[in-house]
């Protein structure tokens, strides 16, 4: 029986994100796709690579959604909020953004896992870089603030509060937590 390499990892992306690295088992991997140890090993060969490209397509997928969200009509103030929501998962899951999860557990032993993370947080604070440089142009932000501080700011706000969201902190100390970053802008 074939089946979809890309699938796979997509679908074994939702499972490391859900369990962690180190609680993922081969053998749960091969259950929950629905494949023999041979296409596991075979296709992806060692259950790190198969992490690996789990987090590489979740750095693909938290990009694509930066693009279609900072390039919609909505004001940069509503943009950057939806931003940080989604990427923390606030008022959708408690499982915090795979990356700062893996990063949290792998990050300082493992240099695949601290290459995808450094990828993805240089890219998010890229695309908050440019949304508050577009909103100063356009007279949303303040222009007194230096965007590359004020993109940090937000990236650090996304990456603590993944880490609030995934140890079932309070609803609202996440709240006032993005809502007095976006207030400083």
């Amino acid at each position: 029986m074939q089946f979809d390499a890309e699938v796979a990892v997509k679908a074994a992306m939702g499972i490391f994100w859900r369990n962690g690295y180190a609680a993922t088992t081969p053998q749960a991997l091969m259950t929950e796709l629905g494949i023999g140890k041979g296409s596991l090993y075979n296709t992806f060969k060692s259950k790190h690579n198969l992490f690996t490209l789990s987090l590489a397509r979740y750095s693909a997928w938290r990009m694509e959604f930066l693009s279609e969200n900072f390039s919609s009509r909505a004001p940069v103030r509503i943009q950057l909020r939806e931003a940080v929501e989604v990427l923390t998962g606030y008022g959708d899951h408690d499982r915090g953004c795979l990356l700062v999860n893996a990063s949290a557990e792998l990050g300082s032993t493992d240099r695949a896992v601290t290459d995808v993370g450094e990828g993805l947080f240089a890219g998010i604070e890229d695309a908050f870089r440019a949304a508050i440089q577009r909103g100063q142009r356009d007279g949303e932000l303040n222009t007194a603030r230096d965007p590359a501080t004020e993109a940090g700011a937000l990236l650090t706000t996304v990456i603590g509060t993944s880490l609030l969201l995934k140890s079932r902190t309070d609803q609202s100390r996440v709240l006032r937590t993005i809502d007095a970053t976006l207030k400083g802008l």
